[in-house]
């Protein structure tokens, strides 16, 4: 009974480990942190706040021209308001409110499974963890460049805030925020 015991730890473990890696096939090209940025619009019922956050580290995978996994790592601190509302906003969004960057100045995407629909579109699922909290999101990508020591490709996708772990505001700010990643990588 033991040896059962045990072996079915191992097996749930290796399961694990596996349903959690990265697939690691092909190119590994790494972030562009200079060229990166994910650019999010949070709206509320009197307009909408344009911003964007850089990357601090990523790498991907390719296989054959096309990707097959990635990991990134979100620099939370580098936060920018691009309208008018500028600094006060920033300041609100870093605080324990929004994103509380003294606490948690990085946020992750892990990719999980790239499906492509066409040569140049592909949805991406994967993981984000912002704040201690993972939820899976759900890219739609399109693959703008993709050669053996250069990549670059733009991704959507519409995040639940609130799921994110970002309820400041529930009522008064829309819930869903919209988020575009420009993601450039190389050799």
């Amino acid at each position: 009974m033991k040896r059962i015991v045990v072996a079915a730890s191992m097996l749930v473990s290796t399961i694990g480990m596996f349903s959690f890696t990265t697939k690691t096939g092909g190119d590994v090209l790494t972030a562009d942190v200079a060229k990166s940025k994910v650019e999010f619009v949070g709206s509320k019922s009197e307009g909408y706040h344009p911003g964007f956050f850089l990357l601090k580290s990523g790498e991907i995978s390719v296989e054959n021209g096309k990707l097959t996994g990635g990991k990134f790592t979100i620099d939370l601190s580098s936060l920018k308001i691009t309208d008018d509302a500028g600094a006060k906003l920033e300041g609100h969004l870093k605080s324990p409110d929004f994103f509380d960057v003294a606490k948690n100045s990085e946020a992750t995407y892990v990719i999980s499974n790239v499906t492509y629909t066409s040569d140049n579109k592909a949805t991406i699922e994967g993981s984000l963890t912002l704040k201690g909290v993972t939820s899976p999101v759900k890219l739609m990508a399109n693959i703008r460049n993709s050669k053996m020591d250069k990549f670059f490709a733009d991704a959507s996708f519409s995040l639940d805030r609130i799921a994110a772990g970002l309820g400041y505001g529930k009522g008064m700010i829309a819930d869903d925020v919209l988020v575009t990643v420009h993601l450039f990588a190389k050799k």
